[in-house]
């Protein structure tokens, strides 16, 4: 039943991706959810390289027993991934934070054993970003967005950013809404500071 579903949201994806489903937006992809189930669009090349990533180290997580920890990837082309829905962890004041892997007991042994392992084995990067992880059945942390590393980082992301192709994110008021939180700024003569809301992507 699983595998028809996501067949048929990969046939509807177009119509699935609308601002009722937006779950947010990073620089290289864009998040929906339909129903169980995310949808990742890749804006770029890089987007697209960070799923691949994802379903080749959750297929490497299951050989060693340690898949749970990470959200799978159900379905890969060039244009979209789809994951199964984890409930995404709640921002502190309005934005991100870094998770504390010594006191937060919702994350477990076997996850940073998994974290480790990406770590070690796949290059793994920004471990600590709460905005990388999502709240299982069990109140459990697992990994959502794990498909960066950092040598993608170095060569092909902050090259970009630099460039003002990809945004980095502030932490400012929007000068639409007034209200502060995440925006997105193309390079450092990017003056406009509009949320994503309020109309900038």
């Amino acid at each position: 039943m699983k595998n028809e579903n996501v067949i048929e949201i990969v046939r509807n994806v177009d119509q699935l991706m609308v601002p009722q489903n937006f779950v947010g937006i990073g620089s290289t992809r864009k998040v929906f959810r339909f129903k169980h189930w995310v949808i990742k669009k890749h804006l770029n090349e890089i987007g697209y390289l960070q799923s691949q990533n994802e379903q080749k180290i959750h297929h490497a997580l299951k050989v060693k027993g340690l898949a749970n920890y990470v959200a799978p990837i159900l379905y890969l082309d060039e244009k979209i991934s789809i994951q199964p829905y984890v409930q995404a962890l709640p921002l502190v004041n309005g934005e991100t934070f870094d998770i504390d892997f010594n006191t937060d007991l919702r994350i477990s042994a076997n996850l940073k054993t998994a974290i480790e392992e990406i770590d070690r084995v796949h290059d793994g990067f920004d471990f600590l970003d709460s905005s990388n992880y999502g709240k299982d059945e069990r109140g459990q942390l697992i990994l959502i967005d794990y498909g960066m590393t950092k040598t993608l980082y170095e060569t092909k992301w902050v090259p970009l950013a630099e460039a003002g192709v990809l945004p980095q994110i502030y932490f400012e008021p929007c000068i639409v809404c007034g209200v502060e939180k995440e925006l997105r700024i193309y390079g450092e003569h990017d003056k406009d500071r509009r949320c994503y809301e309020c109309g900038k992507e």
